[in-house]
């Protein structure tokens, strides 16, 4: 039976950490496709706190993060492990997992590549514009029937709109930052902040109606070029859907000050 933590869902935290590796999830992580299942955003984050658990012998940043949804993700203990794959001078692969203590399946795995810092200030090119300031922008307004909107993931996030809107189908830029820790008792580190945002492409930039249609990632793709400053994360999304039952959401990432990276997200789409 899944061990319960009852004072769990008062935390102001996506998680609550228990001791060897093992992470509560609070209610603050219900997504919005099902009551019973997180957003993916947390459990990423918190695939990153474990990528960055692993000690590194010079500065590095890491530079790639993939993340491979095996399933939904339960609101019950979840064990998070990482280690170092390929260890090197100047690139290493890492990788970490999240297992359900109940059964012991994977629920999510990654793989990160680790690429070591070096001054290439004075040849810095190719990042696109930065976005409106997030005090200057209105609030999202999510649709009403997806699930958590009042007490989940979309309501432990602060969000601001840019350009579109994502009760509307197409494109949409927005902001977000938490209003919650990832662990409790812990401050957010850019990468985790960056993750936790990463995974709303599909649904910021949502071409379909979700209680007629599934549009959900099976993975999550994000690309660095910099560590992002600040609690803000801009998120300039679009679309794509094929023929076939499959789909690509697309993200630039932002904070504040400008373009920080990319992310990919992979979609099922079929009709429910």
């Amino acid at each position: 039976m899944a061990q319960t933590h009852p004072t769990t869902d008062s935390a102001e935290a996506f998680y609550v950490a228990r001791g060897g590796g093992v992470f509560t999830p609070t209610a603050h992580t219900t997504g919005p496709w099902s009551p019973d299942a997180q957003h993916f955003g947390p459990p990423s984050a918190l695939l990153v706190r474990g990528l960055e658990q692993i000690a590194a012998e010079r500065p590095m940043q890491l530079a790639r993060v993939t993340v491979e949804i095996h399933g939904p993700a339960p609101l019950t203990d979840l064990t998070l492990t990482s280690e170092l794959v390929r260890p090197g001078r100047s690139v290493e692969l890492l990788t970490a997992r999240l297992v359900s203590t109940t059964g012991g399946a994977v629920v999510a795995s990654a793989s990160a590549w680790r690429i070591a810092t070096s001054d290439s200030a004075r040849v810095r090119t190719g990042e696109a514009a930065p976005l409106t300031a997030p005090e200057d922008c209105p609030p999202v307004e999510w649709p009403e029937d997806w699930h958590g909107g009042e007490t989940g993931y979309l309501a432990a996030m602060e969000w601001r709109r840019v350009d579109g809107a994502v009760q509307e189908p197409g494109p949409a830029t927005v902001w977000a930052r938490q209003r919650v820790a990832l662990v409790a008792g812990e401050e957010p580190t850019p990468m985790q902040r960056l993750l936790a945002v990463a995974d709303s492409g599909n649904g910021a930039s949502n071409e379909l109606d979700m209680r007629r249609w599934w549009f959900i990632n099976s993975e999550l793709t994000v690309h660095a070029h910099r560590q992002p400053e600040g609690e803000w994360i801009g998120l300039d999304a679009h679309t794509v859907l094929g023929p076939h039952g499959v789909g690509t959401a697309r993200s630039t990432l932002h904070d504040v000050g400008g373009q920080v990276g990319g992310g990919a997200q992979a979609l099922l789409v079929r009709h429910r």
